[in-house]
């Protein structure tokens, strides 16, 4: 079908997208106290962690620690909790999709936008951070709203490609937290790029998240606008991601069934 004709689709079935995102945020702060407040607490209680340990235990040498952290550690996690989210979107709404016909791309795009409104909620976080360390806001902050724009198409294909092989493989569960906690580590989040660029720079080169995390830090650390390869290359992900998540979701949801 015609991209075009897909996003009309998409639009017709906006209520129900609204309302499994809805039930999704619901189920992760069920019985809670503080309910989605922990989407800010979170990032604040790992920040004074790795801040204790960074900057005075190991002391690393980074300008203002607290938002350097916290700027890739919530591009990174947004993207950790919209995939894992992914996983069981299929197979986990099977009774749903077996019942009623429903474009079955509707619950992986439910778990990403599920997750972006978590990550909404964390940048309250990052904007006290930010404020409590004296970082100078300017007019450039505004160019965040592409560049996320483009991070949640990349995030989106990804989602798309993990529903997609999850439905055949369940090992893909357990093999995310493993490829999770791996790109974390060559993902300078919370020591210094120079680390990798001295030794292995093309763990940065071929790591796509990278470009997204160095481009928010330059918009909020040093108030200026990103390298405009780093704007290029962070569209080329998204599309790529976005184009490969596609595919492999239309070529494969036919057979879904089979496997539930």
């Amino acid at each position: 079908m015609h991209p075009i004709a897909e996003i009309k689709r998409l639009f017709q079935y906006r209520f129900l997208l609204s309302e499994l995102v809805s039930r999704e945020i619901k189920i992760k702060y069920k019985r809670s106290v503080l309910g989605i407040l922990w989407s800010v607490l979170n990032p604040l209680l790992m920040m004074m962690v790795l801040n204790v340990v960074f900057s005075h235990l190991f002391r690393l040498d980074i300008p203002n620690f607290l938002v350097y952290y916290l700027t890739g550690s919530l591009i990174f996690g947004f993207m950790q909790e919209a995939t894992s989210g992914a996983l069981y979107s299929i197979f986990g709404n099977a009774g749903l999709i077996n019942k009623v016909y429903i474009p079955k791309y509707i619950f992986p795009i439910a778990k990403t936008e599920s997750a972006l409104v978590n990550f909404f909620f964390a940048l309250i976080a990052l904007s006290f951070v930010a404020a409590f360390t004296g970082v100078q806001i300017n007019f450039s902050v505004l160019l965040v709203i592409p560049l996320f724009a483009l991070l949640f198409v990349f995030v989106l294909g990804l989602s798309l490609v993990f529903a997609t092989y999850a439905v055949f493989f369940r090992d893909l569960i357990h093999f995310h937290g493993i490829l999770m906690l791996m790109w974390t580590y060559i993902t300078p989040m919370f020591y210094p790029e120079k680390i990798l660029t001295d030794r292995v720079p093309w763990l940065l080169k071929f790591n796509p998240i990278y470009y997204y995390i160095r481009g928010f830090r330059s918009i909020i650390l040093q108030s200026s606008a990103p390298d405009s390869r780093v704007f290029i290359a962070c569209a080329g992900i998204a599309a790529v991601s976005l184009l490969i998540g596609t595919i492999v979701f239309k070529k494969n949801q036919d057979r879904f069934s089979l496997y539930f």
